[in-house]
């Protein structure tokens, strides 16, 4: 099973790089070759080959690609050493030794008698050495100057290269250290950016914000791990940096400038890895914050089209159009009050509609789903506004109706008592026919403005408005406008007689003393007989039989106008009795309405909540004797009016035996 290959750091292998049987320096040959130094270890046969192996292999992986490509120089100190030692280190080396060689420099032991052993032995040993790379046997430091440079080779070798392997151990610690906090914070960002990717949008406020609230601590989180991160990068820069700028130019080596290279490289790294991390939150932000607008629109929008459903509703229960002027005015007042309770509503809904209009433009990704809410909005505010100014202007019509009626009611009632307060004896004398006459005509003049003209017309002009029972009140108003019209005119034409009779001249007579002393006061119809006689007498004396043929004419027609006054009287007394009937019908019906309606309901147990506590075992207070009140009215009173329908003049009787 493959398995992938974990590179070593130095925090794995601190303990084997701190024996330093090998070290990295930094130092690099004439073509670029890094150089590993092997110096003097009397236990190098002692050290295990895994450690070996672990050391080799990690100072190998340091130099760049580029720079391993073009092979190592590895430089083996054996001054003090045996050639035994020697050949069992090269040996070694060269069998484990895990990437490509370029050349192999030994400084063999020092003594006279292992110099010459060596020599001797290297001679006739050199199939043991067979390697890829040439071995070079070297006697002195200057002769390893001749392959090295000395600004390439540590001080213990003769070079002038400052290196402090603790030093080195601890930056490569602290690099490596960095390193792999960048790769875990960009596999942490990579991690939670494919979690925020992988993220359903919820379905209601709540949810929402959690989510929007979750997501954001661990973005502030990672943000933190990302600033500690770059905090270590720069802080190990730094340090490299102050580290070169304490040495020479001269003494700053390859190995150090890699060393800044590659944490700089790590730095701008992570600087990309942020940013595109904050690229990707802002859109992820974005949206959720966008998700969590739609939710409170789509919940503020499921709560106003509830309202604005049952403002509909409500609205559509205003049918009644009024069956009276206080009526009409009433239902209108309370369609403005309606109107104003419900202007909560619609500037909640026209405030939700902008809200959503706005959500729009700044470039909703849930564009199709607002906008049809924002336009269902707008209609249901319109049609209630189209509804509210349809029923003000059908009450508004009701109301002009019933104003006219009312006007022509009053105008009505006022002629009736007009002609009431007309005294038929003083209208018997050419003056008192005149002055009434007069009355009545200027009545009449007011009727252009007071009374309804044409029916048919009322019926057209307030069609919208017409049900079967204000039509029958239109008809009744006419009816009595009509009736009572009729007798103006009668009672016109009857007043017109009596002012058009001539006045005929009288001869005064002194009377009798005998008939002074028996009549001191006579009646009216004695006088007048008197005068008739007196008149009468006169006039055989003179003669002229024409006097006493227009006498017996104006006898005529002064009976005839009497009838027609009595038939007159007698109309209007019908109309009297009409709506005494009318009101005592109406009286009853109410009586019945408010015993059924409340005084019967505060015995039903499904009512009883309804009434507070206050009222309960009140009905006898509330209510008192109104049923005695309406058995009365309805059984009695009312069938005693009925009786004297076509004797109105008798209608007394019913008020004066109760």
């Amino acid at each position: 099973m493959h398995q992938d290959i974990v590179p070593l750091c130095a925090a794995d292998i601190q303990d084997q790089l701190k024996k330093r049987f090998a070290y990295l320096s930094g130092g690099r040959g004439q073509d670029g070759s890094p150089v590993i130094t092997f110096p003097d270890y009397p236990a190098f046969s002692e050290i295990p080959d895994k450690e070996f192996q672990n050391v080799m292999t990690y100072l190998t992986s340091i130099p760049s690609l580029q720079d391993a490509g073009i092979g190592f120089i590895l430089v083996i100190d054996r001054r003090r050493d045996k050639w035994t030692s020697v050949k069992a280190s090269v040996l070694r080396i060269a069998a484990s030794f895990p990437a490509n060689l370029q050349l192999v420099l030994v400084l063999r032991p020092t003594g006279f008698f292992q110099r010459t052993l060596s020599d001797i032995a290297f001679k006739f040993n050199r199939d043991d050495f067979k390697m890829k790379v040439p071995v070079i046997m070297l006697s002195s430091v200057p002769d390893l100057h001749g392959y090295i440079d000395k600004s390439q080779l540590t001080e213990d070798l003769g070079g002038t290269l400052d290196y402090c392997h603790s030093r080195w151990l601890c930056q490569r610690t602290a690099i490596e250290s960095f390193a792999l906090m960048v790769k875990q914070t960009a596999q942490m960002l990579q991690s939670f950016g494919t979690e925020l990717a992988e993220t359903e949008l919820p379905n209601d406020v709540q949810s929402t914000s959690s989510v929007l609230c979750a997501h954001t601590e661990k973005k502030d989180k990672a943000k933190e791990d990302l600033r500690l991160a770059l905090k270590e990068g720069h802080s190990v820069l730094e340090s490299l940096r102050e580290l070169q700028a304490e040495g020479s130019e001269s003494s700053v080596n390859q190995d150090q400038l890699d060393n800044q290279a590659t944490v700089q490289r790590l730095l701008a790294q992570l600087n990309e890895t942020e940013a595109a991390f904050d690229e990707f939150w802002a859109k992820h932000q974005q949206k959720l914050e966008q998700c969590l607008q739609l939710r409170h629109f789509e919940q503020g929008f499921r709560e106003v089209k509830a309202i604005l459903d049952a403002v509909s509703q409500k609205i559509a229960t205003f049918t009644d159009i009024g069956n009276s002027l206080a009526h009409v005015e009433h239902l209108l007042r309370d369609l403005a009050g309606f109107e104003e309770k419900s202007g909560v509503a619609m500037e909640r809904a026209r405030a939700l509609s902008l809200d959503g209009e706005q959500l729009i433009e700044n470039k909703h990704y849930a564009v199709d789903s607002i906008r049809p809410k924002c336009q269902e909005l707008r209609h249901l505010c319109d049609q209630f506004s189209a509804e509210i100014t349809r029923r003000r202007g059908l009450l508004n019509k009701s109301l002009e109706l019933h104003r006219r009626l009312e006007t022509s009611m009053k105008w009505c009632d006022e002629g009736i008592y007009l002609l009431a307060s007309q005294p038929v004896d003083k209208c018997q004398s050419q003056d008192g026919a005149e002055a009434a006459l007069q009355e009545i005509e200027k009545f009449l003049e007011t009727g252009a403005e007071n009374k309804i003209q044409e029916l048919n017309t009322i019926y057209k002009e307030y069609e919208s408005i017409l049900n079967q029972d204000l039509m029958e009140h239109v008809r009744k108003v006419f009816q009595k406008q009509a009736s009572m019209e009729e007798v103006f005119h009668r009672r016109q034409a009857s007043l017109k007689k009596l002012a058009a009779r001539q006045t005929r001249p009288v001869q005064p007579v002194a009377p009798r003393p005998e008939a002074l002393a028996k009549s001191p006061c006579p009646s009216p119809g004695i006088r007048r007989g008197s005068e008739n006689s007196s008149s009468e007498g006169s006039a055989l004396r003179r003669g002229p039989y024409r006097r006493a043929k227009s006498e017996m004419s104006e006898s005529r027609q002064g009976r005839s106008s009497a009838g027609e006054e009595e038939e007159s009287l007698a109309i209007l007394r019908r109309h009297v009795m009409s709506e005494l009937l009318d009101t005592e019908r109406a009286y009853v019906e109410e009586l019945l309405c408010v015993l059924e309606g409340y005084a019967a309901e505060m015995d039903n147990p499904l009512m009883a909540h309804l009434l507070s506590t206050g009222l309960h075992n009140k009905k006898d207070v509330l209510f008192g004797n109104m049923e005695e009140i309406y058995h009365f009215h309805n059984r009695i009173f009312l069938r005693e009016l009925e009786n004297y329908t076509d004797c109105p003049e008798l209608v007394g009787r019913c008020f004066l035996e109760r």
